[in-house]
């Protein structure tokens, strides 16, 4: 039932970018412009045919190479998806080939979730564009949107022609994704489930992790995070630094699919050239206006990127702090040397006392819904809100910090510690932070869900959690609330009907939220 309006959301999504980028609109464009766009057939793994498209720059003969790149589709998302783009980076002198990943529209074969095959086909679409396109094999880069950034970092891996990759909105560890805090991420898994049998071919394999994954079956959850593990640059990275690619990242504080926690993580432990970029926005919403051909500073710093490194271009972006961010209220960009930097002061919110909550009741402190509330959020800074003097305590844990007299300029990953005593062995708790104004109506700042197996009821046990990683400004005279429940529609919970679970803060192991703050 609960999945129901997620696949409903996810079909509109699908038809409207489908919609939203017709090839009718390109084609002027491109007599306009001198550059040739060719639909093409290539042979992926197996034989598997992918539909593709290559967009050549203007006067190219055959007689000079051009520096190449290649773009995987997004998740559901049919071949013209980066026509836009492509046809600026073919007026900039690349070659542009865009190829529909295997299981999806029009290419062959099955859905693979960037399995072993479509790291292949990465490979096989790079073969095909320098025998049949003026391409320079020592100026080989990749790009991708969604699906299309994690199959990019994964080629980047097993490909060492390929010199630079820009992931935007991607993964780098799909289980931090979607399985955070040992819970299922369950409109994000519904939006992908149902996305991917609307417009592809789901294989077996698929199929039943979706299965499992959904219906919550632990006897098989070794065997979902091996698939996952399988499926992140994370567990490539000696390879990926191995091979040197420079890398730029870039996602949104907000995205409901991949949050932006396995991102900066996997960003610390690159060692080749690299960039990581936050915006607001949820999934690939920070890059979609790009997508239309629309001013984007995603896609810029994307083309910055590569002119510097497939071109050689002395544009300065080598030299600029790598780490830019982009707060979530008003105001300009932000840099920093490194992710540690983001968040160099701390502030801790105490979370004394004891505090008892019923499971299984939403307090009505949840994470809203997967894309709307997020896009919300980046378009007019209304993000989900709850009343906090209203919250239920029989349903909800808080704690308040006291008012603060300057602005709190909130930067990078708020940690909770605490002590819980469950009355049963399994459970879900939800943690929020939220910025509360004069008349106690709280702005979720961030959140992260925890679950918990195979405790001893009325034992204490410890929890640490970390939020998702968040830009937000406090103003003057509002105070930040911590709030616990067990419900969020956001998440599967594991809660068993009647449990009750404790908050304590023991003299020695004192509980608290660590909130990162921007230095001064």
């Amino acid at each position: 039932m609960r999945t129901a309006p997620v696949f409903a959301v996810s079909a509109a999504l699908v038809a409207g970018t489908t919609l939203g980028l017709a090839p009718a609109a390109h084609a002027s464009e491109t007599a306009a412009t001198g550059t040739t766009v060719r639909f093409v057939d290539i042979a992926g793994d197996g034989g598997t045919v992918l539909k593709a498209n290559v967009v050549t720059p203007a006067g190219a003969d055959g007689a000079s190479r051009f520096p190449v790149i290649v773009l995987p589709t997004s998740w559901a998302v049919p071949q013209i998806e980066y026509l836009a783009q492509a046809q600026k980076l073919a007026d900039s002198g690349y070659v542009v080939v865009s190829y529909n990943s295997r299981g999806f529209w029009q290419s062959g074969g099955e859905i693979e979730t960037a399995g072993p095959k479509d790291v292949a086909d990465a490979s096989l679409v790079i073969d095909w564009a320098l025998a049949h396109t003026p391409a320079d094999p020592d100026k080989v880069g990749m790009a991708g949107v969604s699906y299309g950034a994690g199959i990019s970092l994964l080629a980047s891996a097993h490909d060492s022609r390929i010199k630079a990759v820009a992931a935007l909105s991607g993964w780098a560890d799909l289980i931090e994704s979607i399985y955070s805090g040992r819970t299922q991420h369950l409109q994000a898994a519904a939006v992908l489930g149902g996305a991917g049998y609307l417009t592809g071919r789901p294989g077996p394999e698929l199929r039943q992790v979706l299965h499992d994954f959904l219906s919550s079956d632990l006897d098989k959850e070794d065997e979902m995070i091996a698939w996952g593990r399988t499926r992140s640059a994370v567990t490539q990275l000696d390879r990926i630094n191995a091979n040197g690619a420079a890398i730029m990242l870039g996602n949104a504080w907000g995205d409901t699919i991949f949050p932006p926690n396995q991102y900066a993580s996997f960003y610390e432990k690159l060692k080749g050239p690299k960039r990581l970029e936050f915006r607001p926005g949820d999934h690939a919403t920070a890059e979609a206006t790009g997508l239309l051909g629309l001013p984007n500073d995603t896609w810029t710093s994307a083309h910055r990127w590569f002119d510097h490194y497939l071109k050689g271009v002395d544009n300065g972006i080598d030299r600029e702090l790598p780490v830019r961010l982009k707060p979530r209220s008003d105001g300009g960009y932000e840099s920093y040397p490194d992710w540690k930097s983001v968040g160099a002061d701390e502030r801790k919110i105490a979370l004394g006392g004891t505090q008892r909550i019923w499971a299984n009741v939403d307090s009505g402190a949840n994470g809203g819904l997967v894309f709307l509330s997020n896009i919300l959020d980046q378009l007019v800074q209304a993000p989900p809100m709850a009343s906090i003097p209203l919250l239920p305590r029989a349903f909800a844990g808080v704690w308040q910090s006291e008012r603060y007299d300057t602005a709190q300029r909130v930067r990078g990953t708020a940690k909770l510690h605490t002590t819980v005593t469950s009355t049963k062995e399994s459970g879900t708790l939800v943690a929020y932070l939220y910025d509360v104004g004069p008349l106690g109506l709280g702005k979720l700042v961030s959140n992260a869900p925890y679950t918990f197996h195979g405790q001893t009821p009325g034992k204490p046990f410890t929890v640490d959690l970390e939020l998702f990683a968040t830009a937000y400004d406090v103003p003057a005279g509002h105070r930040l609330a911590v709030v616990v429940d067990t419900v969020d529609p956001l998440y599967i919970e594991h809660n068993p009907t009647g449990a009750r679970l404790t908050f304590s803060s023991p003299a020695g192991d004192p509980s608290y939220v660590s909130v990162p703050l921007r230095a001064k």
